[in-house]
């Protein structure tokens, strides 16, 4: 186990690394010089070549590279260009709400959608089945941003029950996670009940129920347990898509995350915010999924990671 984790961070490094060119190069491909949205649409062209010559754009772009992998290594994201403030200060705290949000919402779609799954599986074919496929099929094809303007009309503007906008609060923290877990249930239940028919079609499930056990033990305690790594591979997955994606849910309950911040900095071309952004959300997508891969050893003991 000791080996296969050193061995995964090892490979962290060149993930990053392709990361950082990829998000350095998109910046710096973008249209749009930072300086002049910072100068004004009529400032002089001293006053912009001053700002460029501040923010280090007149280095090459090998250089102004080698700076931002050097000072991201170091854990020093610099300046904001927009605000002046550094970057950690206005990044942490956004972070924070963006990954709660997606905590929650990965919470929320486990426990909906492998009980949906569990209950699909066990009577195929039935009409409990056909009707969770098919709410599953309405979750993964309706629109975050649609389902969470439909909640808002519902609970908040004709119930009166919720608050439509924030975060913080018990109240306000509902309908923005069932909006944004919603799908990963739907991906959850529908991968669950596949994983389980064809464990419980398997030669040691009929043994177990041969040996008289109960349906329950046979379902949770032997069917489940191994049907669970492919779908721990998809919440993994889920987590990461959610902490990165979580922007159209944030807008329409105006949550001031990470999605949100991201957004405004690309188009006010604040490239350490940015940067410094994707790379914190690459972190922690790879670290996830070194978690999965993890949990697969405990799920089933013949797995060797090593």
């Amino acid at each position: 186990m000791f080996q296969f984790i050193v061995r995964r961070l090892l490979q962290i490094i060149p993930v990053l690394i392709g990361v950082t060119i990829l998000v350095f190069s998109l910046m710096h491909l973008s249209p749009g010089n930072p300086a002049h949205i910072i100068a004004g649409e009529s400032a002089p062209p001293a006053t912009v070549e001053q700002i460029e010559e501040r923010l280090g754009l007149n280095d090459p772009i090998p250089v102004q590279y080698f700076n931002f992998v050097k000072d991201a290594a170091l854990l020093d994201f610099g300046n904001s260009w927009r605000t002046s403030l550094p970057v950690s200060e206005e990044l942490w705290p956004k972070f924070w709400v963006t990954f709660e949000l997606a905590v929650y919402s990965t919470i929320f779609s486990i426990f909906l959608g492998l009980i949906a799954g569990i209950i699909s599986a066990v009577r195929k074919y039935s009409f409990a089945d056909v009707s969770i496929m098919l709410i599953a099929l309405f979750g993964l094809s309706m629109p975050n941003f649609w389902f969470g303007l439909m909640l808002m009309q519902w609970f908040s503007i004709q119930l009166g029950w919720l608050p439509p906008t924030g975060w913080g609060t018990p109240e306000q923290v509902i309908m923005p996670v069932i909006t944004l877990g919603t799908m990963g249930a739907a991906v959850i239940a529908r991968m669950t009940r596949s994983s389980m028919l064809d464990v419980i079609s398997q030669d040691y499930i009929r043994t177990a129920r041969a040996k008289g056990l109960g349906e329950r033990i046979v379902i949770y305690r032997h069917a489940l347990k191994n049907a669970l790594i492919p779908v721990v591979t998809v919440i993994g997955l889920q987590f990461g898509s959610l902490l990165a994606g979580a922007v159209l849910t944030e807008s329409v309950f105006a949550i001031n995350g990470m999605g949100k911040l991201i957004v405004d900095r690309i188009l006010a071309r604040d490239f350490p915010v940015v940067q410094a952004a994707v790379l914190v959300i690459a972190v922690v997508f790879v670290f996830v999924n070194l978690l999965v891969d993890i949990s697969y050893k405990y799920l089933n003991k013949r797995i060797d990671l090593d």
